[in-house]
């Protein structure tokens, strides 16, 4: 089928990607709690005939379709939710309190499986392997990582590998995406600062861990803006402070939560490095102790191989038309694709879900609600990729 095709076929099967995904999105799940998502998953590919193995990193699942008899590529979808109560008020919103799919992996797993349901159609033009990536646990705990480490991108080994996000601020109906670093690394950090906690009627008698803990706040941020390269990109922000119950109570401690970007490894050295010395450091001036602590592994950034976009815009051109591909600037998010994308050549691209004529709130937001018109495309997107890399890989043993 040419690649200008795969769209209205895409279409033709909407309202059942557009099934799929509301059911994974009323059922949203957190890392490494995907079970209901991956039955959905399992049960999808057993009514496809799609054989899979499982389970990966605890929920996840390894689908695959071809013959065997050649290249291999892989394609990726993760699954898991973020703890955010929805706001949205779509009539398919979340039935889990404080459970939301508000960065769109129910749309990225519904679109994958839209690309196994029309890969399996053609199964018969597939000379090799396509396997189909569906993991647990990208928001901050490594699930890529854990993955990879388990062995998906062996027996056959993946040659190339593709993988998309939903990206409201851009049109649907379009993809984006750049050659090299287009997503940054990504750390986590927790401060827990120690005074002494006491009536707040009498704080000449304790050790205030509330003001301490706002000092240090407003220090951190003077290491991008006074001490990081201008022409560095990098980012830190405090996102969560936690202390104190009562009114007239002084604490006895108080904890921050964060996050660190960086596009380098001595970038992000740097960052850790500061924050644990300024928050010790403020903290001591202020008669507090600090503990930090980072997480166990620094995500890497997200680098696409050059080739492998220059594939996917040309692709995207075919598939979706030459004016709805874009370039982007890099951006500071994260994603743990990047696990994929240091082991084998790889493309991750964005798809547009900004709505016409209503208000497409940004990812990780309460009220986030991407417009649907654009499932067929990623799984389109899917598709094309499978199809035109094996084609390329093949004729490259010849």
């Amino acid at each position: 089928m040419p690649n200008s095709n795969l769209l209205d076929a895409s279409r033709g099967i909407a309202d059942w990607i557009t099934g799929l995904r509301r059911r994974i999105h009323q059922h949203p799940e957190t890392a490494f709690e995907e079970f209901e998502t991956s039955r959905v998953v399992r049960e999808t590919l057993d009514s496809l005939g799609i054989p899979y193995e499982h389970p990966f990193a605890t929920t996840g699942v390894l689908g695959r379709i071809g013959n065997g008899n050649g290249p291999c590529v892989a394609l990726r979808a993760d699954m898991d939710a973020l703890p955010i109560h929805e706001e949205s008020g779509v009539p398919f919103a979340s039935q889990v309190p404080g459970k939301m799919h508000a960065c769109g992996h129910d749309c990225h797993t519904a679109m994958l499986l839209g690309a196994a349901r029309l890969l399996k159609e053609r199964e018969s033009e597939i000379q090799g392997t396509v396997k189909l990536v569906f993991q647990p646990a990208e928001e901050g705990e490594n699930g890529g990582l854990v993955m990879c480490n388990e062995g998906i991108l062996e027996n056959p080994k993946v040659e190339r590998a593709f993988g998309l996000h939903v990206w409201p601020y851009l049109p649907a109906g379009m993809i984006a995406g750049k050659a090299g670093v287009l997503l940054a690394s990504v750390d986590m950090f927790d401060i827990v600062v120690t005074g002494r906690g006491g009536h707040a009627a009498i704080p000449h008698a304790t050790i205030d861990p509330v003001a301490t803990a706002a000092k240090i706040v407003c220090e951190l941020q003077t290491i991008v803006s006074r001490e990081v390269d201008p022409f560095s990109p990098a980012v830190l922000s405090v996102t969560a402070i936690h202390g104190g119950e009562a009114f007239n109570v002084i604490p006895e401690t108080v904890a921050l939560r964060g996050t660190i970007r960086g596009l380098t490894v001595p970038v992000m050295e740097q960052l850790q490095r500061r924050i644990r010395e300024i928050s010790t450091g403020v903290a001591a001036a202020n008669r507090c102790t600090a503990e930090v602590k980072f997480g166990e592994t620094v995500i890497p950034p997200t680098v696409n191989d050059a080739e492998c976009w220059e594939i996917t815009r040309r692709l995207g051109q075919e598939v979706l038309g030459q004016t709805n591909v874009a370039d982007v600037s890099t951006v500071m998010g994260g994603e743990d694709f990047s696990y994929i994308a240091q082991r084998v050549p790889a493309c991750f691209a964005f798809v547009g879900v900004k709505a016409v004529g209503r208000e497409t709130f940004g990812l990780h937001h309460s009220r986030f609600n991407p417009d649907e018109a654009a499932l067929p495309v990623g799984t389109a997107m899917h598709v094309a990729f499978a199809l035109d890399a094996l084609d390329s890989l093949r004729g490259g043993r010849n």
